[in-house]
């Protein structure tokens, strides 16, 4: 390595060998602090472009100049040194970490030093390990080679025979051996898998799409830390690009207490998915016809109370008979009905009649009465909702328009239902679709609307409260519910039909109603209608003593059918305090409610409907307007029903 020679001694320079070997080699005085000679290799380390150098070569030392006086005196005191502790500045400064050999010349004060730079020359010493574990890794692989193909010679039947897939892993993660059955699952054959890294072949992403990093593979683990991982929750990528649903045990295997790879064992569980995935819908829907069941259970405990109620439309005037063949024309079809009329006329016996004479009568008739319903709760009550919509829905519920999929909803008093909803219903009655309150799936109905009310829904789209759109939506085939005053010769019918069922309710065998008596109900206004007629004939059934109904005192202080509300008013006008009605010496208890109950008829026809303040109906009587709103709500009078007559003397009967 030092093969220098001087040609003399006084000025020692590098023989040719020198100058080409790729060593860094100079000749320095450190007495006369002079580079002497460099050759090649360190002129291209220090940057060197002229020599001899002019500047004193301890200006190449920077911070270890102490040392390189130290190791210079070692060198000059014993023949030779060596230190890898000096930094070297070359020509523009950079710093070279070296470590350096040195020799002194002859007995001169001259020394020879070999340069080397010690971030190349580890360098170097990483690339010959590497090479070196390349070189045993060769061996080892080799050896776990032999490891497998034993392996697989030893239980060749059992890997062909297997119904799951088998492979085999290195240490590394390439594959080593493959079954049929794995070839088979997915897709690959043993030339495409053998050799080749299985994670980045088959397992490299979740079932979701997302990548599965290696480091954090239950198969890679069992290489680290000896571990059996059973998985039952992965996939598999078959060649395909199909997601396979896969079950798997990673078991390593050891040579001579080395982990040399792994033997992996997975089966396809599609079959096994697509019964639990099947299951659990079915579960699903049982769970959600439960519910449906016992909603409609409900509804249907209604209609068996309604049919006790109302087995039929009785009666035989005109208005009636156009009454059953609006239904006869209406009922086969499709259509939605809008039924209007005063309360207590039937309305809703009218939709359950349309109900049983449609194609849908085999489903539920499903009854939402829309008053009775506050206000932040319709769109839950109307199209359900999902569990955590709001405070309170613990769990999912269907709403109306669902539990009257294939049947009909009939919405009765579709008045009160809030402007703000009415755009959602119009969008069910138009497209058949709804979204439950709290969820963005939208599904699809298929059911027949029938509505009822008692108020003039002209007048509330005039006043804004009603959209036109859905009015006409609801109107395709409207129904007048005419009052029991309008049909008063079906009052005899109708006495007989609630006179029988009376009679079963109380257990009242043989009550009768004498013939003089019908003449009596027929000569009443009944100004809540039918259901009024019923709750008569039930109370006089409870209280009759011989089984004879009478009805005497209906009458007692009522005016003739014919007079209007503007005779009413004279009537009750001209009577001053203290002074009796008529010819009547006296009056009953019954007298004395039922000219009240005129007077405040005719109180909210002067008024207009309106009930309290100044000109209202509280201060015609002289009393509370509390008082009068409870004889009002009493008697079954709504002062609306007021606010658009007018009070002339020529306005028509009130009972007309």
């Amino acid at each position: 390595m030092h093969a220098a020679t001087l040609k003399d001694d006084a000025h020692p320079t590098l023989t040719l060998m020198a100058h080409h070997t790729p060593l860094a080699m100079v000749i320095i005085d450190p007495l006369s602090d002079r580079l002497i000679d460099a050759n090649t290799a360190a002129c291209q380390l220090l940057l060197i472009h002229e020599q001899p150098l002019t500047t004193p070569f301890s200006h190449r030392l920077s911070a270890s100049l102490p040392l390189w006086v130290s190791f210079t005196d070692e060198v000059l005191t014993t023949g030779q040194g060596w230190s890898d502790d000096l930094v070297l500045l070359d020509s523009v400064r950079q710093p070279r970490h070296v470590e350096v050999y040195g020799k002194r010349l002859h007995d001169s004060s001259k020394l020879l030093l070999t340069v080397i730079d010690r971030n190349k020359a580890e360098q170097r010493r990483a690339k010959a390990e590497l090479s070196r574990q390349h070189r045993q890794g060769e061996v080892g692989w080799q050896r776990v080679e032999q490891v497998f193909e034993r392996i697989e010679k030893q239980n060749q039947l059992i890997l062909s025979a297997a119904g799951e897939g088998i492979y085999g892993l290195d240490a590394e993660g390439k594959t080593t051996f493959v079954n049929p059955a794995a070839e088979r699952i997915l897709g690959w054959s043993t030339e495409d898998m053998v050799g080749h890294d299985a994670h980045l072949m088959f397992h490299h992403t979740h079932a979701d799409g997302s990548h599965f990093p290696v480091q954090q593979c239950p198969i890679h683990a069992s290489f680290s830390d000896g571990q059996v991982h059973h998985v039952d929750n992965e996939v598999f990528w078959h060649k395909n690009g199909e997601a396979i649903p896969v079950e798997y045990t990673s078991t390593p295997i050891f040579e001579m207490g080395r982990l040399v790879g792994a033997v992996v064992l997975f089966r396809d569980i599609r079959e096994r998915k697509r019964a639990e995935q099947q299951l659990r819908d079915a579960l699903a829907e049982v769970e959600s016809l439960k519910q449906r069941l016992e909603l409609e259970n409900e509804y249907l405990q209604e209609e068996i109370k309604a049919e006790l109620n109302h087995r039929d439309i009785v009666g035989n005037s005109p208005a009636v008979d156009k009454l059953i063949k609006q239904i006869e024309m209406v009922a086969p079809t499709s259509a939605n009905v809008l039924i209007s009329g005063e309360s207590g006329t039937g309305k809703e016996l009218i939709a359950r009649a349309i109900h049983a004479g449609s194609t849908r009568s085999d489903r539920p008739l499903i009854r939402v009465n829309c008053a009775a319903i506050p206000r932040d709760l319709f769109e839950s009550e109307f199209f359900g909702h999902v569990k955590g919509a709001f405070t309170g829905a613990v769990q999912d519920r269907p709403g109306r328009f669902e539990l009257a999929h294939g049947g009909t909803l009939f919405l009765d008093e579709v008045g009160e239902i809030p402007l703000e909803l009415q755009s959602k219903l119009l969008r069910v009655l138009q497209d058949q679709q709804f979204e439950r309150v709290g969820d963005n799936r939208t599904r699809e109905v298929d059911v027949r609307v029938i509505a009822a009310t008692n108020r003039e829904l002209r007048d509330m789209i005039d006043a804004g409260h009603f959209r036109e759109d859905l009015y006409f939506r609801l109107n395709v085939f409207p129904i007048d519910s005419v009052p029991l005053r309008r049909r008063i010769e079906d009052v005899p019918l109708l006495a007989r039909h609630f006179l029988q069922r009376a009679c079963l309710k109380f257990n009242k065998p043989g009550v009768r109603i004498p013939p003089a008596q019908f003449e009596i109900l027929q000569r009443y206004p009944w100004p809540g209608n039918i259901r009024e007629l019923e709750n008569v004939i039930e109370r006089q059934v409870i209280v009759t003593q011989d089984r004879r109904l009478v009805f005497d005192d209906l009458l007692l202080g009522e005016p003739p059918r014919s007079f209007s509300r503007a005779d009413c008013l004279a009537e009750s006008s001209s009577t001053q305090p203290g002074e009796q009605s008529g010819s009547a010496s006296l009056l009953t208890e019954h007298a004395l409610n039922q000219r009240q109950r005129e007077s405040a008829i005719a109180a909210l026809t002067q008024s207009r409907g309106k009930v309290s303040g100044a000109g209202g109906a509280a201060e015609l009587l002289g009393i509370k307007s509390t008082t009068l709103a409870s004889r009002l709500n009493k008697w079954g009078i709504d002062a609306r029903k007021f606010r658009q007559q007018k009070t002339k003397l020529s306005s028509p009967s009130l009972f007309s």
